[in-house]
């Protein structure tokens, strides 16, 4: 019983937590068919997670990572990823001539994303060993590269503005693959992380 509802407050306190930022994101938005396009993402994980809950139940820190992410991205939304305040002053810190909140996020997508990846495939499809951070690190950088071909693609069709928003290029013709090798190397990072831990703590379940 305790632990069920160690669980249950734990998914509160996250639930409630997305649905604050969610709220404020939403309420007059810097470019509302931004907005509208970015939030497709969210349309569709959340429920798909929400609805498979009782078959597949995720760890308290996956849930975790997944709702810092969604936080993170629905932020962008708000703003546009090109235009997020706190975006500028990280350039200004790394000496970049560009808004970085985009080229953050797309890091810890790697980051925050690769170890529920590799908890549904460790759980489902049962891999270990080499392939426990082979196929987690593929589906990432699989994943980084469907997402920027739905930015161009939706860019292609909405609204001219809308579109330019959405891609956050900010005049660099090689965004989409920097941004695909930020998410790469996110991934590497916290793989890294997990194999050393488990190096150490050999009972770690994941």
């Amino acid at each position: 019983m305790g632990d069920f509802l160690y669980k249950r407050f734990t998914y509160t306190i996250l639930a409630v937590s997305f649905l604050v930022v969610w709220i404020w994101a939403a309420i007059e938005p810097l470019h509302f068919d931004d907005w509208l396009l970015e939030n497709i993402l969210v349309f569709i994980t959340l429920p798909i997670i929400f609805f498979t809950h009782k078959r597949f139940e995720f760890s308290i820190l996956s849930y975790l990572l997944i709702t810092l992410f969604m936080m993170l991205h629905v932020i962008g939304s708000h703003y546009t990823y090109a235009e997020v305040p706190w975006g500028v002053t990280l350039g200004e810190l790394l000496g970049a001539d560009r808004n970085m909140y985009d080229r953050l996020v797309h890091l810890l997508f790697g980051v925050l994303l690769v170890y529920p990846i590799r908890e549904i495939f460790i759980r489902t499809v049962k891999i270990s060993g080499f392939w426990a951070y082979f196929v987690p690190f593929m589906i990432v950088s699989a994943l980084s590269g469907i997402y920027e071909v739905i930015e161009w693609g939706a860019a292609e069709v909405v609204d001219p503005e809308a579109g330019i928003a959405f891609l956050g290029s900010q005049g660099d013709i090689w965004d989409a693959q920097k941004d695909m090798l930020l998410a790469k190397v996110g991934a590497l990072w916290t793989l890294g992380v997990v194999w050393v831990f488990r190096r150490v703590h050999f009972n770690a379940p994941l």
